[in-house]
């Protein structure tokens, strides 16, 4: 007889609050509030952004990796390793900052970029590793089909299907798009720290049916002592046309962490090295 799953439930739910930005910036809310990192381990914060070209210009990164989900218009990405590449609805791009990346986001044109971007630490022993970038378009996400919608993997083994993205530490990321009373059960490791976030529409989450809708945000309770090779069951049931969710899940790195403007270590100290390391040109030439 096999054993029955763990069933996830929402451990904290909240409704995104936004604030008007200063020109090019227009908009901003946190999906993952800054200062709670230890909550939710091994992602470190989540903002919403809209914004228009010359927001984000050529800037640092080291010690952690980003997820950039882009929701509406279209995204400029350029690094100074000489890639340049757009990315619109639906797409992602995954990087990994490692030791030193520099890099710039723009809106295209005069497009209004609406973007989630997620910050992922890296463990200590994996943050002087080689920057990397990947774009992941949004039809080369393995897609499933089911009774009443459908469920497109970015990330990590859902669903019978493995995500495109590689990343450093894994994770997983799936979309998942729900018609009025479909109902769908996501299979997650029960080991993982997960939490999703509702782009569209309202539904029923975990065996609790905790209503959700758009802009809002929820963890969820996960086995901390468990293993990665077993999985548990999220029930999502959608009471809107169009519903859509996005759930994020990784495993917990557990080690103290120091974010502090664009760089992410284990110590202050490591902290201003970086600092210095930029301002003595190691990070290469700006990104244009």
């Amino acid at each position: 007889m096999s054993e029955t799953p763990f069933q996830r439930q929402v451990k904290e739910k909240w409704t995104v609050q936004y604030e008007e930005m200063n020109f090019p910036a227009i908009q901003k809310g946190w999906v993952l509030p800054v200062d709670r990192w230890q909550d939710f381990d091994p992602f470190i914060l989540m903002a919403e952004d809209w914004f228009k070209r010359g927001t984000f210009p050529d800037h640092p990164h080291r010690g952690f990796q980003t997820v950039t989900y882009v929701i509406d218009g279209r995204l400029e990405h350029i690094d100074n390793a000489g890639g340049r590449e757009i990315l619109e609805p639906g797409d992602v791009q995954y990087m990994n900052a490692g030791w030193a990346a520099r890099h710039a986001e723009d809106g295209v044109e005069n497009d209004i970029a609406h973007t989630l971007q997620l910050w992922l630490n890296l463990p200590k022993d994996k943050k002087d590793t080689d920057t990397i970038y990947q774009n992941i378009y949004g039809e080369e996400a393995p897609t499933v089909t089911f009774e009443g919608g459908q469920i497109k993997v970015f990330s990590g083994n859902v669903a019978g299907v493995k995500g495109p993205m590689d990343s450093i530490v894994p994770i997983t990321l799936s979309e998942v798009q729900l018609s009025e009373g479909a109902d769908f059960h996501l299979d997650l490791p029960e080991n993982h720290n997960a939490f999703l976030y509702v782009l569209s529409g309202e539904l029923e989450v975990g065996t609790d049916a905790t209503s959700m809708k758009k802009h809002d945000v929820a963890t969820l309770h996960y086995v901390e002592e468990g293993s990665r090779e077993k999985r548990s069951e999220l029930y999502l049931k959608s009471n809107r046309r169009r519903t859509k969710v996005l759930v994020y899940s990784g495993e917990p790195i557990r080690e103290n962490i120091v974010p502090y403007g664009p760089f992410v270590m284990n110590s202050m100290e490591e902290i201003k090295q970086a600092y210095r390391d930029f301002h003595d040109g190691k990070f290469g030439p700006p990104a244009i």
